[in-house]
């Protein structure tokens, strides 16, 4: 499975729903508590269910919302390149088309609610029959099931499987009346449905960039412990650990069969109320034997008691390494990385490593990246597509970003509206691109000019009068000459903000972001 997109509504700061499109690279960025990593941390709340990095509490809840009696927390994921065949009761094949469990779309879509912040509460929102003895299957008993059969006069070749129960009573009526509802499946009649799905799900991890320099750190415990679930997920390899796991289960059958054997011959009575308990191969917790792996530094010291920026190190390398092997390795489970502020700590070059490596392992089968950055090194070197700017918690202030709508095609765009970042190479490209419309002219007019001494190649200079924007231009391209007053920060940010508004106004006529 694969996420298409992620819905959060009531959690902290986003009251209103919000719909997040994905894909397989998405780099969310924007000002410090914006909201980036809630959306982070809500994922990993609905895939880990309070096993991974996050625990949902009652401060989580929208302030707003709960003002006005609202105390549910809403997360729900879409999926697509769904499986052609899943089981969902016991052994019995079926499809998700099949049950009815797709959206108009042909998506998977879970939904779940958090009343209180407490015990989630599970649904797929889907096109199901709504009709008459055609709705409700899914949470319906074998003999309730075989009751509607009979009521209807239906026929079914094996009533022994709800499965092909509900397709018997399906096709059996005319207008099944398809409607968006929501399925609750994990209530008790329908949790094995829940259960099974879960099997088909993505493994989800989480990267923050705030640990605590802890044994238990789990910022660089984690790499060891994905790697061991993907590869205890490998087909071939479940299938070498069931073959030990049954093999065990029959010695251990044998030796059970053998005590009980000498013991019927001391008491019978106690020997005959007494019954092995082997568990199943299935129920084995196989990831729990590796608990313990780890990364260890000179003299067994383990690496989170080393700096953060070695920490983080690891990790890029931990990715860059996965980007190979995911490229390289066939019929790996589906994950998603989620990576907050991979740059901390991190010098340039190795932020340009790690982006480099992060869009690598995207394009690899089975794999999706969603990462926050405060870095415009790490922006600069993104595609548009990948990018979504955060600029609020409300719908409208969630943007993804496409080079045709910004009032200048360029990522330094992104990064000032990101970041606030106010750099010569995005002065140069606004002056650049006004210049090469041939509206400079248009630009200059009617703003206030300032003296300029021009340096000439005999090392005399020139006075000119020339405004603001010209100013930093030349000072920029010209460092060389100290007969001027050396432009601040507010003032490369100043001219920045009259081109923008000048592009927005007289050449694209559209919002700047």
């Amino acid at each position: 499975m694969r996420i298409k997109s992620i819905g959060i509504k009531g959690f902290r700061g986003y009251s209103e729903p919000i719909e997040i499109k994905f894909s397989d690279l998405l780099v969310l960025v924007g000002k410090n508590d914006i909201g980036k990593s809630t959306i982070l941390e809500a994922l990993d709340i609905f895939f880990n269910e309070g096993k991974g990095s996050v625990k949902l509490d009652k401060e989580d809840i929208n302030k707003s919302n709960l003002a006005n009696g609202d105390d549910c927390v809403e997360i729900s994921v879409e999926f697509e390149s769904l499986p052609k065949s899943i089981i969902i009761d016991s052994s019995n094949e079926t499809s998700l088309s099949d049950e009815y469990l797709l959206s108009s779309t042909g998506t998977l879509w879970v939904v779940k609610k958090y009343p209180k912040a407490g015990k989630e509460k599970v649904f797929i929102r889907s096109n199901h029959p709504t009709a008459k003895n055609s709705s409700d299957l899914l949470l319906k008993k074998n003999t309730e099931l075989k009751k509607i059969l009979k009521e209807q006069g239906l026929e079914c070749v094996d009533k022994s499987k709800n499965s092909e129960l509900r397709k018997s009573i399906w096709s059996g009526q005319g207008d099944l009346e398809l409607r968006e509802i929501e399925i609750e499946v994990a209530k008790i009649d329908a949790k094995n449905i829940w259960e099974q799905l879960k099997n088909y799900m993505p493994m989800f991890t989480l990267f923050q960039a705030d640990r605590k320099n802890s044994d238990g750190d789990s910022e660089i415990q984690d790499p060891m412990k994905i790697a061991v679930r993907e590869i205890l997920g490998n087909p071939s390899i479940q299938s070498n650990l069931k073959e030990v796991a049954e093999e065990v289960k029959r010695h251990l059958d044998h030796v059970a069969d053998q005590t009980l054997v000498k013991l019927k011959e001391l008491n019978p009575e106690i020997a005959s109320s007494l019954t092995p308990q082997i568990p199943e191969s299935e129920s084995l917790k196989w990831a729990d034997v590796f608990r313990s792996v780890a990364i260890a530094g000179d003299e067994d010291i383990p690496i989170n008691k080393r700096g953060s920026g070695v920490k983080r190190l690891i990790l890029v390398s931990f990715f860059r390494a996965d980007a190979e092997r995911r490229q390289r390795e066939a019929n790996l489970p589906s994950v998603v990385y989620a990576i907050e502020e991979p740059e901390t700590s991190q010098h340039p070059g190795h932020q340009r490593a790690l982006i480099s490596a992060l869009k690598t392992l995207s394009k690899a089968k089975n794999t999706q990246i969603i990462l926050t950055t405060h870095s415009p090194e790490i922006v600069k070197q993104l595609d548009f597509e990948n990018i979504l700017l955060i600029a609020g918690q409300s719908p409208e202030r969630i943007q993804s970003v496409e080079e045709s709508e910004l009032p200048y095609p360029s990522l330094n765009e992104v990064n000032f509206a990101a970041f606030d970042e106010s750099t010569f190479e995005y002065h140069n490209e606004l002056y650049g691109f006004i210049e090469a419309e041939g509206k400079l002219a248009e630009f200059k007019g009617g703003k206030t000019t300032m003296l300029y001494h021009r340096q000439n190649r005999d090392g005399t200079t020139t006075q000119q009068q020339i405004i603001q924007t010209e100013y930093i231009r030349h000072q920029i391209h010209h460092p060389e000459n100290e007969a001027n007053a050396r432009f601040t920060d507010h003032d490369l940010r100043q001219s920045i903000q009259e081109m923008r508004a000048f592009i927005q106004t007289n050449m694209q006529n559209r919002p700047v972001q």
